[in-house]
């Protein structure tokens, strides 16, 4: 069932909506001139951040329901209008209050609703590329700072950060309602002509599980607590890039501004190459890379003090955190089926949503005990990812003990 949709133009308009949504990880460069012009403590503002990432789960969840029953185009309009109305009220807020309502509430409704719909439906019309679809979708949702960092900045240089809210959240309303016009709803069964499934892709129909089947099997929980610990480093240094260059290596604010966007641009590219890696090695062969090099990035940043060392340890960091959201999607489908995805992946995301809660605040707190030093921070990341390399293993060990099991039920 083609309807000669244009999927093409479907995977663009779907990323120019999610480079405005991805503003979020840009968040750092608006969080010190937020503190020093409206005199709320940092702590303060990087609840704002973990409000509009925790609450993501809820909107995605129904955003893939919408989005299977049809409604994926007013799913990403209302999405995208929402996050976009949030930024722009932001630069409105008088109390930290408002800033949780306006950015964290509003906006992360938004992004959540948008981001579920517009990766759920894409991913629906490339049955064939499926992991180059989601790599560009979800590329351009992690490299949507490398544009709105050096523009924010520039607009709180010139203006004031209340003023760059304003701008953004504007640009954004109009930039997201171009797009949904060239978005459409992908049909029910739509094929690519002249394309055959392989034979793996045809008989992953048979494990098709809903959101309950999911909950029943020990993978589910180990996948979870293997997210959050993936993303609880990518989420610390999101939060934080622009304040960390600035407190413990001395660099300007603009200077900063730059690393944030260096930081989203190997965040961008790290869901593009980690997938494309985990297609030839395996997703949890690639995490387990992914992990062991984050580790190593916060031991440079721990070691080294140099604007060198920061530009590397963020580089490595943007690189695997753009691998974890890009590994954990197919991982999901492999083990529960394509039918559901939106749903339960929606479910499983809660563990990023989790790390989202604890990362920036215990990031912001441990810094603020330390006269601005992250260090003992970075130490509780090398923690988390150590558990992390250890839930992965056991996962790799019941996949093994599964198929064995498998086999032997075959040949009796």
């Amino acid at each position: 069932m083609n309807k000669n949709i244009n999927r093409w133009q479907v995977l663009i308009a779907s990323t120019a909506v999610l480079l405005c949504t991805g503003a979020i990880y840009a968040f750092s460069v608006f969080a010190g001139p937020l503190s020093a012009s409206q005199g709320w403590t940092m702590t303060e503002i990087m609840l704002a951040f973990t409000i509009n990432s925790a609450i993501a789960p809820v909107p995605m969840i129904l955003g893939g329901f919408l989005t299977d029953k049809g409604f994926a185009k007013w799913s990403i309009a209302i999405g995208g209008m929402m996050f976009g109305l949030g930024f722009l009220l932001t630069g409105f807020a008088t109390s930290p209050t408002m800033l949780y309502l306006t950015y964290g509430l509003i906006g992360g409704l938004g992004q959540g609703l948008a981001y579920s719909a517009c990766l759920s439906n894409t991913i629906k019309l490339f049955p064939d590329k499926r992991g180059l679809a989601s790599g560009i979708i979800t590329a351009g949702m992690g490299g949507a700072a490398i544009i709105a960092a050096p523009i924010g900045n520039a607009l709180i240089e010139r203006f004031d950060v209340l003023t760059a809210f304003k701008s953004l959240g504007f640009s954004y309303m109009i930039i997201i309602a171009i797009a949904v016009i060239f978005i459409k709803q992908a049909p029910a069964g739509y094929q690519v002509e002249g394309w055959v499934p392989p034979q793996h892709q045809t008989n992953q129909g048979l494990i098709n599980k809903d959101w309950k089947m999911m909950l029943r099997t020990p993978f589910f929980y180990l996948i979870f607590l293997m997210l959050f610990t993936g993303a609880f480093s990518g989420l610390m240094i999101a939060a934080n890039a622009s304040v960390i260059g600035q407190q413990m290596f001395q660099l300007s604010a603009t200077t900063a501004a730059m690393y944030v966007s260096l930081y989203s641009l190997s965040n961008c590219a790290g869901r593009i190459v980690w997938g494309t890696v985990s297609d030839r090695l395996g997703r949890n062969h690639t995490l387990s890379i992914i992990l062991g090099m984050v580790i190593l990035a916060f031991i440079i940043l721990t070691s080294f003090s140099s604007q060198v060392g920061f530009a590397i340890g963020i580089m490595i960091l943007g690189l695997c955190f753009g691998g974890v959201m890009g590994v954990f999607p197919p991982m999901v489908l492999e083990n529960y089926g394509p039918v559901n995805q939106g749903v339960n992946y929606g479910i499983i995301f809660c563990g990023y949503s989790a790390a989202a809660f604890f990362a920036p605040k215990v990031a912001a707190g441990i810094a603020t005990a330390n006269n601005g030093d992250f260090t003992k921070a970075f130490y509780v990341a090398i923690a988390v990812a150590l558990i992390g390399v250890g839930l992965n293993l056991t996962y790799i060990q019941l996949k093994r003990a599964q198929k064995r099991v498998i086999a032997i039920n075959k040949a009796n």
